[in-house]
């Protein structure tokens, strides 16, 4: 998939909402549906959260994998120095909500691709950045 044909960014949270089948999982669906991307960032948190609830990390690439190719298309994007540049610049307008490098990251891949970003984080809805943000539940 060609990033200009995504349609939306995808926070680490909205996707475990997918893998767990949780509330919100039918919004990612549709958006993975029509294509969306990932921070290379986000997508080790994905992992990582797969880990931590006892998957191995290979099975657990392969599980979330398998799961999004049911629905749709999931593009991967690495985290290079523009996206670099533009977490750095989010960095002040963010810190009094303490959002992560991972949530900049993605937020910051939302804003050079000019595309929504979806999350289940609540506390995004106080941000005021020229970035859509929707939260899924």
């Amino acid at each position: 998939m060609n990033a200009a044909v995504a349609g939306v960014v995808l926070d680490a949270s909205a996707i475990l909402a997918l893998v767990r089948e949780e509330r919100g999982a039918d919004r990612v669906e549709r958006a993975i549906w029509r294509g969306a991307l990932v921070s290379a960032i986000n997508w080790a948190e994905v992992l990582s959260e797969l880990a931590e609830d006892g998957e191995a990390i290979e099975q657990s690439g392969l599980h979330v994998r398998h799961v999004i190719e049911k629905v749709g298309i999931l593009e991967l994007v690495s985290f290079d120095e523009a996206h670099a540049e533009q977490a750095a610049r989010l960095r002040m307008p963010t810190k009094s909500l303490g959002l992560s490098l991972a949530d900049r990251a993605c937020l910051a891949l939302g804003r050079i691709h000019r595309l929504p970003v979806l999350t289940t984080d609540r506390a995004w809805r106080s941000l005021h950045l020229s970035i859509e943000i929707e939260v899924i539940r």
